[in-house]
């Protein structure tokens, strides 16, 4: 029965020495293909950031168009006040003249 358990363990011990290099190089695969995606989604990150970063304008820019919105309506309201002041001064213009 021992020499059986000796041919077995030899068995067992070739093949794992023989497995052993194949089994370090898919591990060194899966690590150069994890720092690959850690790479790529740090990049993803940053672009994202970046993005995020030129979007947040987009709420100033609705508050100024609102603004000028309402600059205008004001803008309007001087111009026909300044119309009835020009006829106005126009008008007593003519009579001193």
């Amino acid at each position: 029965m021992p020499s059986v358990v000796y041919v077995l363990w030899i068995v067992v011990l070739a093949v794992a020495v023989l497995l052993l290099p194949f089994i370090i190089r898919l591990l060194h695969k899966t690590l150069l293909a994890a720092m690959s995606i850690e790479r790529y989604l740090r990049e993803m990150k940053e672009a994202g950031l970046g993005i995020a970063g030129n979007t947040g304008h987009i709420t100033a820019l609705d508050s100024t168009i609102s603004v000028a919105t309402d600059i205008l309506g004001s803008a309007g309201s001087i111009n026909a006040n300044a119309e009835t002041i020009k006829v106005t001064l126009a008008g007593r213009a003519t009579k001193f003249n």
